[in-house]
């Protein structure tokens, strides 16, 4: 299939999604990555050779902001219902293309809230309040069972 503009993924068009329950619309989402712990292992007599070995897979923290507005309350009532529970779900992250159809997704396991913020309220300022929801999750590449 050749790639055309309306079939690519784009950066302001994504969802996010905690145990089926859709938190609204986002403006922005960090942290969506893997990386790799590697070991490597250099034997005496083997001069500067070095043999790398996997480790293992390490996933950020996923960041999702926006400007506060009444899809507030939804993340308001999500976030109470998992106060002190611990009961972690699965989500997703979804990419839209421009006529919103789905790019890609990933599906993230074990999700639950470890930070939420607002901006600082000031009588002085005239800005947007923007909150912040923080995710911790056990990834997203369903590796745990592969030997």
């Amino acid at each position: 299939m050749p790639l055309s503009k309306e079939s690519l993924g784009l950066i302001n068009r994504f969802k996010v999604e905690i145990g089926g329950h859709e938190l609204g619309n986002w403006s922005k989402c960090e942290g969506l990555d893997v990386s790799w712990e590697t070991a490597d292992y250099r034997a005496g007599d083997a001069g500067n050779y070095r043999w790398y070995f996997p480790g293992f897979t390490k996933y950020s923290v996923i960041k999702v902001t926006r400007a506060a507005s009444p899809e507030s309350k939804k993340v308001h009532a999500w976030l109470k219902k998992h106060s002190f529970s611990h009961k972690k779900e699965s989500g997703k992250v979804i990419l839209y293309d421009s006529a919103y159809k789905e790019v890609m997704s990933w599906e993230l396991v074990e999700v639950m809230p470890s930070k939420w913020s607002i901006t600082p309220f000031d009588a002085n300022g005239s800005g947007v309040a923007v909150e912040t929801l923080e995710l911790v999750h056990e990834g997203f590449l369903h590796d745990d069972k592969q030997v």
